[in-house]
């Protein structure tokens, strides 16, 4: 590790164990819509007055309750059907996904580039835990999702802190480095901030250990697998792993050797939850 790469984990950690580092704040439409989904008398014209103020938001959304994966007969084009289809809490948890790509963007262009290439990852990622939420267990596919959308949002302090030090920033193996070590800890940081449910706040800790083994089944497992998946065909160091020795293929009921895009349905079913989430 070059010098410049321990010396910015350094500070970084340092900054973390004082309470020094400056948490991104949850985008204000995803905190008015965590506090609506807080009222247990919630009604559906409520919450869909708080999501319709984001225009964008509004049309995500739309998209994603006609997407193939969720296709009912006959297409919807108003908030209010899309809510009444998808249920107050899988809104909840999606509209708090989705309004997160607001928090990846920079002021300058190299940080906006690997942003963007973050939260592509990320939406990459939560499309294939969706699929596999919903194909290989009983737990909610809009947490698996919302867990994909998160687990690398603790990148966003350290590119932040890139921004302001040039030496990072012209420095991409050191700054990939750092990010590789610290964004697990910043991530988990940030998501109980935030008051995120236990399940979906420790995925950003947990997930890249690939010795983890569960009771059963949860969160952090669907994001693991996934992240592997998305990394298959590619000269990733995840691709040189014994996928064999990981527990959470064996929890999902996967086997790592017959992959996923070899089964047509799941393929098909992959390619229609990354349209719906890009």
């Amino acid at each position: 590790m070059s010098s410049l790469a321990e010396n910015v984990q350094h500070k970084l950690i340092q900054a973390i164990e004082n309470d020094e580092l400056v948490l991104p704040t949850l985008p204000e439409v995803a905190l008015r819509v965590r506090e609506a989904a807080e009222d247990p008398n919630i009604s559906i014209p409520n919450l869909c007055k708080v999501i319709g103020n984001d225009a964008a938001l509004t049309a995500r959304i739309i998209k994603v309750v006609n997407s193939p994966l969720l296709r009912s007969n006959k297409e919807i084009n108003d908030l209010q059907m899309a809510v009444s289809r998808l249920g107050i809490n899988y809104t909840c948890n999606l509209a708090t996904g989705l309004a997160m790509e607001q928090m990846f963007q920079a002021t300058t262009d190299v940080v906006d580039r690997k942003m963007r290439e973050v939260w592509n990852k990320s939406t990459e990622v939560a499309a294939i835990c969706h699929v596999l939420c919903r194909h290989y267990t009983r737990l909610a596919p809009d947490q698996a999702t919302l867990a994909g959308l998160v687990h690398q949002i603790g990148v966003l302090p350290i590119l932040t802190y890139a921004e302001e030090h040039s030496e990072l920033l012209s420095d991409s193996i050191s700054l990939n480095h750092v990010i590789d070590k610290i964004h697990p800890i910043i991530g988990e940081k940030i998501l109980r901030a935030w008051e995120f449910p236990d399940p979906i706040a420790s995925v950003p800790g947990e997930y890249v250990d690939f010795a983890r083994d569960s009771v059963k089944a949860d969160y952090v497992d669907i994001v693991q697998v996934a992240t592997l998946q998305s990394y298959l065909g590619t000269g990733h160091p995840y691709t040189q792993l014994d996928w064999n020795q990981i527990p959470s293929f064996a929890k999902l009921g996967i086997d790592p050797n017959s992959l996923m895009d070899e089964d047509e349905d799941l393929s098909a079913a992959m390619d229609a939850a990354m349209s719906m989430l890009q």
